[in-house]
């Protein structure tokens, strides 16, 4: 059975099974509408585990080979009754989106939270903003640290969003009132955001550099335009004890950007993303959230579209 119930609450006026996806026209002011069906779910095996590898290995980008995705999305997949997927297809189709917790307290002897926690502390160590996160993340400290993992598909639209929290939120607190281990001190999310950097093209060809249009200017990070990949992080950073980005670890090659850039003037450089939360304030948090991203209405652009698995 698809999980409707959230989602009906948070899209009163319209209906809970469709949400409209809007796909570029050859026009720039243009655009074709197409109806798509998005359907919540549960975590099942086994119609998800290569799903979550491939939703894993675009979260965590270029380090996503410095762990075992199969031993996360096992984790994830046994613990059906946390966190949601977002499918288009009925319950046996690949998700499109996944939003889950894990505890890393719980599961401190398993060799991929080890590696988890050793990979974030290592990374929030170059970024004197995430000090308070490689505290936390000593799980002999008396902490007791959520893990947020989030991913999903272009064509998932931020509205979308809110009911996967919101349920995630109901969820955590069904699994206390049966004494089972969620009571959580802090949540750290797990996320990425990309900068804008001038191109190496411009240079070698000499051609003439141009102004870039963003959709949206979201912030500054080492000097460049950053933009977020998951619009509703802007949302939960306001609420944060502590947030900020971090190269990954194995870079791409100098001028690969580029190859990202065909119709722009400016590079994209992508790069780790933490947020940080007291559990006391996540809450708020969420119900913002819920306020901004209230609307329906799409944005341009958020089309269907394969995920890069290189």
């Amino acid at each position: 059975m698809a999980k409707r119930k959230a989602f009906e609450d948070s899209a009163a006026e319209q209906d809970s099974d469709v949400v409209s996806s809007l796909e570029e026209s050859s026009s720039e002011d243009d655009y074709d509408e197409i109806r798509q069906e998005f359907e919540f779910f549960d975590p099942q095996s086994p119609w998800d585990f290569e799903g979550f590898k491939r939703l894993l290995r675009q979260l965590f980008d270029a380090d996503a080979t410095s762990f075992h995705l199969g031993a996360i999305a096992d984790l994830i997949l046994a613990q059906p009754l946390l966190g949601s997927t977002i499918k288009t297809e009925g319950n046996e189709s690949d998700p499109h989106a996944v939003l889950t917790i894990l505890n890393l307290k719980q599961h401190k002897k398993e060799p991929v939270i080890k590696d988890l926690i050793s990979y974030i502390a290592n990374r929030a160590a170059t970024n004197p903003k995430l000090s308070p996160v490689k505290d936390l993340l000593n799980v002999e400290n008396g902490t007791n640290v959520g893990l947020i993992l989030t991913e999903r598909w272009v064509n998932i639209a931020t509205e979308l969003i809110p009911p996967m929290y919101r349920m995630l939120q109901e969820e955590i607190s069904w699994a206390v009132e049966e004494k089972e281990p969620y009571t959580f001190s802090h949540y750290l999310i797990v996320s990425k955001t990309y900068l804008a950097i001038p191109s190496m093209l411009d240079e070698q060809t000499n051609r003439p550099k141009k102004k870039m249009k963003p959709k949206a200017t979201k912030g500054v990070d080492e000097g460049h335009s950053m933009y977020y990949f998951h619009p509703e992080d802007e949302v939960l950073e306001r609420h944060a004890t502590s947030f900020g980005g971090f190269d990954y670890i194995k870079q791409s090659a100098e001028g690969e950007s580029d190859s990202k850039s065909t119709f722009h003037d400016f590079g994209i450089k992508q790069r780790g993303h933490l947020i940080l939360i007291e559990a006391a304030k996540f809450e708020g948090a969420l119900k913002e959230m819920e306020t901004e991203f209230a609307t329906s209405t799409t944005q341009p652009g958020n089309t269907i579209a394969p995920m890069d698995e290189s």
